[in-house]
């Protein structure tokens, strides 16, 4: 009888606080994977220094050091020396060792992933960080950030705990297009030579954007990418397609979504239903709980939402009141 009442008791407490501890498997799991994952990007980082290739070429009477780009473009970088055979040498030397980490890391990591599935680390939906993946793959990582629900995944992740799914279910995910760093984006995607839209197809072929919602792209099962930026200030071109690509995304203006961007960022690596990871930027835990509140005391949003609004709001200052997550 004693041992009913004592479970009665912690089910309550669970029910009011809408976290339970990870095990203490998956959470040592979780340390260890994430330093192989930060070790991973690092490895790629290095790896993309060295894209391309280096070599000698003859043209006239003398031979010149030429850098290839990854885009096939050349670049000569001087008439053949001692300094630039010694550049060679550095480059061909660089290049090897950071392939071979590479190569090394990715084994470790995939390693990694494996054992998370098996220990139950992570249970972000696998489009997520699939779409995480293809913009960090593409170098467009750092131009986004995950605003709302989905931010509770990575909260959750560094605080080791689980929170009620009811707080978690939604079938989209915003991202936050920083519109200050618009140049060197659109640089980056000219050298990508390819649009939004298809940088979401890399994750799932099945990315359509919606005809009547040209700010969202969704998949074949119904979950949608929602593209949104701060309201046009001077100098912000408005509207905005990310490309020239008539089929491409136009990001949304978001009420507050400048305050985001003058805010500190919080970074967390995530891991999916399948084990393999993402890095996650998006807005601080204290940002999160300020904004969930705003919200919820909008007239004009359904009650609903703001009954959940208020729901995330207190789940995530619960962790920073227990001081598993820093503000």
């Amino acid at each position: 009888m004693k041992t009913h009442r004592r479970i009665k008791s912690d089910f309550h407490f669970c029910t009011v606080m809408h976290h339970l501890p990870l095990s203490d498997n998956a959470t040592r799991q979780a340390i260890d994977s994430f330093a192989v994952f930060q070790a991973w990007l690092g490895a790629v980082e290095q790896a993309r220094r060295f894209a391309g290739g280096m070599y000698f070429k003859r043209e006239g009477e003398h031979e010149y050091l030429v850098k290839t780009l990854p885009d096939n473009r050349q670049r000569r970088l001087g008439r053949r020396s001692p300094e630039t055979e010694a550049t060679h040498q550095a480059f061909t030397t660089g290049k090897q060792q950071a392939e071979s980490r590479l190569r090394s890391l990715a084994e470790a990591l995939r390693e990694a992933e494996r054992l998370n599935k098996a220990l139950k680390v992570g249970r972000v939906p696998n489009v997520v960080v699939n779409v995480l993946n293809a913009l960090e793959a593409a170098g467009l990582g750092p131009h986004f950030m995950v605003v709302g629900t989905h931010a509770l995944y990575a909260y959750e992740t560094a605080a080791s705990v689980r929170i009620s799914p009811g707080a978690l279910a939604t079938q989209d995910v915003d991202l936050l297009w920083d519109a200050r760093k618009r140049v060197q984006f659109v640089g980056t995607m000219d050298k990508l030579d390819s649009s939004m839209l298809k940088v979401l197809q890399r994750a799932d072929p099945s990315f359509q954007r919606m005809d009547n919602q040209l700010e969202s792209a969704v998949n074949d099962k119904g979950f949608m990418v929602d593209f949104l930026r701060r309201m046009a200030v001077d100098g912000d071109p408005h509207p905005f397609r990310f490309t020239d690509d008539e089929g491409d995304i136009w990001p949304v203006q978001a009420q507050r979504a400048e305050a985001f961007l003058h805010t500190p960022g919080f970074e967390q690596p995530i891991v999916s239903v399948t084990g393999r990871m993402a890095l996650m930027r998006t807005i601080a835990p204290g940002v999160f709980v300020e904004f969930k509140r705003w919200m919820a005391g909008l007239d004009s949003r359904p009650a609903g939402k703001r009954r959940r609004d208020l729901l995330q709001a207190d789940i995530v200052q619960s962790l920073l009141d227990e001081q598993l997550l820093m503000a």
